[in-house]
């Protein structure tokens, strides 16, 4: 719990030359009974360049004290920074200044604002010189949009110091291995990867199947029965040999009345198949 509760900071003289001090009302309430064993640090910190903090510069800093209990208000004035501390081309424009609160060297409260500094005429900020002027530059902090951040920190008793670490739990290590956490879901997630391999192996099965089914229906329409097929896999159509397609071209010819004579003549190496045999034919190939 914190002991002390920031009610309000005002920024009386705003906007303002960039030449002239900064001045902060900080009203602060301290919520423990006896007071503050120690006091309060304030420090006022110009951010001098985006780019690195090597150029932040500590305006000042302030030791109030005794801290009575109740509601507490004072006047934290600070030099403005001089052109040796800060980067030249970054001297106009948009900036931070941080006001902080430490107790006991921790930082309990940091409030930060925007600062924009722009020359006094639309001359010079169209034409800003090479070297600024600061005589001609004004700031305007953003007074009424502050960045507030608290932190929790060990004022004058243990009881005011924060949680550092999570409390104990001794009973987390009595519970047994089937009741851990994430046991229950481990086992569906085994028992969905047994069902999906078991689908995995009946859709394999049945893919097999499909195959000989369709080799099965391939086979019934080309009309080629199994025990048609040879050993080196050719077919014999319709069981005939070249003899007996001799016999029936030679019986062809008789019928047709040509004679015998004329009947050597055919090529019997390369006998002209009937056109029933060559469909069966292309339909093996």
């Amino acid at each position: 719990m914190s002991m002390v509760s920031m009610l309000g900071v005002t920024v009386p003289k705003n906007p303002a030359p960039f030449t002239q001090e900064y001045e902060f009302e900080i009203t602060f309430e301290c919520l423990q009974e006896e007071g503050l064993e120690k006091d309060l640090d304030w420090k006022l910190t110009y951010v001098g360049s985006a780019q690195s903090n090597q150029y932040d510069v500590k305006l000042e800093d302030l030791s109030v004290g005794p801290i009575p209990q109740g509601v507490n208000k004072f006047v934290f004035t600070a030099p403005a920074p001089t052109l040796e501390q800060i980067p030249k081309d970054e001297i106009l424009g948009v900036t931070v200044i941080l006001l902080s609160g430490s107790y006991r060297d921790r930082e309990f409260v940091r409030i930060g604002y925007y600062v924009n500094n722009e020359y006094d005429s639309e001359e010079l900020n169209s034409n800003p010189p090479p070297t600024p002027i600061l005589e001609r530059i004004r700031r305007n902090i953003l007074a009424e949009k502050p960045r507030v951040t608290r932190f929790a920190i060990k004022w004058d008793s243990e009881a005011s110091a924060p949680a550092e670490f999570p409390p104990d739990q001794p009973e987390a290590d009595l519970v047994a291995d089937e009741e851990e956490y994430g046991a229950e879901e481990l086992a569906e997630e085994e028992e969905e990867l047994a069902e999906e391999a078991a689908d995995k192996g009946v859709e394999k099965d049945a893919k097999m199947d499909g195959v000989e089914t369709a080799d099965g229906e391939v086979e019934a329409e080309n009309g080629v029965e199994e025990d048609e097929v040879s050993d080196d896999g050719s077919v014999d159509i319709e069981g005939e040999s070249e003899d007996e397609l001799e016999e029936e071209l030679e019986e062809e010819g008789e019928a047709e009345g040509v004679p015998e004579g004329d009947a050597m003549d055919v090529d019997m190496d390369k006998p002209e198949v009937p056109a029933a045999h060559k469909a069966g034919e292309a339909m093996i190939q």
